[in-house]
């Protein structure tokens, strides 16, 4: 249980980070209203649900038949974090505005959808971090599936709640730089001790 705590006290910075899922559902919140952002935030996680069963069947032949592959995929990942860490602690020293498309996008769901499935984002979350919390000892697919629906949880609890905060919230094209600032180092902080937490595991 610790394991999957830990898990989700990893990609919530992720999911916090502004990438084109968070992107799509703040404009179609920006161009329509709570509804659309939500709609959207089904479509995502529509799309992370084909991740999760391709990832996890994929996850248990890496564990099993290639050990080495799986160390440098461990560090792949601890790589990334960094590199996620670093750009936005870097960003709290820069200007930042997040600029939204205020254009209607019909289908919300099916461009979150796609919008997911392609994210890269999102993929290196499969491939390079969720199997660095798997024991390869256990039932490497079901462990798989858990991390996964877990990510698919938080995004949806995460996204949702965004689109109801950001509904009550004057149309604005421009978020509230200070916040950002903020929003940005702490997770930047985070992700720095789970690569070191991940670096010595």
């Amino acid at each position: 249980m610790s394991v999957f705590v830990l898990f989700a006290l990893t990609v919530i910075p992720l999911i916090f980070t502004p990438g084109p899922d968070m992107l799509f559902i703040l404009s179609q919140v920006a161009s329509q209203d709570a509804k659309a952002g939500m709609k959207a935030t089904v479509g995502i996680c529509l799309g992370y649900l084909v991740h999760s069963v391709f990832v996890a069947l994929g996850i248990a032949a890496i564990i099993v038949s290639f050990p080495v592959l799986f160390e440098t995929i461990r560090w792949l990942g601890i790589g990334y974090l960094l590199f996620l860490a670093f750009g936005l602690i870097k960003s709290v020293f820069n200007q930042k505005k997040l600029t939204l498309t205020k254009a209607n996008t019909a289908q919300p769901i099916q461009k979150g959808f796609f919008t997911a499935l392609l994210n890269p984002k999102g993929i290196l979350i499969y491939f390079a971090i969720l199997p660095q919390f798997i024991d390869k000892t256990g039932n490497t697919v079901t462990q798989g599936l858990i991390l996964s629906f877990i990510f698919i949880g938080l995004i949806f609890v995460v996204y949702c709640s965004l689109s109801l905060i950001l509904a009550k919230i004057t149309q604005k094209t421009e978020m509230n730089q200070r916040k950002q600032k903020w929003i940005d180092g702490g997770s930047g902080g985070l992700l720095i001790l789970a690569a070191a937490w991940l670096g010595m595991n």
